[in-house]
């Protein structure tokens, strides 16, 4: 393996992590909006399902395959692929939202190119290592239902 392959992975959680906390930091944690602070706790549950189906400590946040990694196919994963980077564009987008800037929004952009080119990276070295995942991307969407 390359050492760019080897740092890719870092840079991705890196990215994601400095866009995170800038948005943590630009504005309000909890939304405001009724609409938007249902969104918010929409992604919260969401991530917090994905975490018990796929249970604490099989999951990595570098886009890396674990070594005896099993595909998982139930609770949100059969809808999705990527439940929890969806579940951090869904919390972070209402906070955007509800406390608009062209600051926040760019930021908010980057963390959206950031976990996709994560989950592209991620979804190469799954399709290679884990059996099965060719079939399951053929049955599910990335991040959004029916859409992408």
């Amino acid at each position: 393996m390359s050492s760019t392959n080897r740092i890719l992975p870092y840079v991705f959680v890196l990215i994601q992590f400095i866009c995170l906390g800038l948005i943590a930091i630009t504005g309000p944690l909890i939304a405001n909006s009724p609409v938007l602070l249902g969104a918010e706790l929409l992604g919260i549950f969401l991530g917090l399902w994905a975490v018990l189906v796929m249970r604490i400590g099989n999951f990595n946040v570098t886009p890396t395959v674990m070594a005896g990694a099993k595909l998982v196919e139930g609770g949100p994963y059969r809808f999705i692929r990527h439940p929890m980077y969806a579940a951090l564009l869904l919390v972070t987008l209402p906070l955007v939202l509800d406390s608009f800037s062209l600051l926040r929004l760019s930021i908010w952009l980057v963390l959206l190119v950031d976990l996709v080119l994560k989950l592209r990276h991620e979804e190469q070295l799954l399709a290679s290592e884990v059996e099965g995942y060719p079939g399951y991307v053929s049955r599910t969407k990335k991040l959004l239902p029916l859409i992408f």
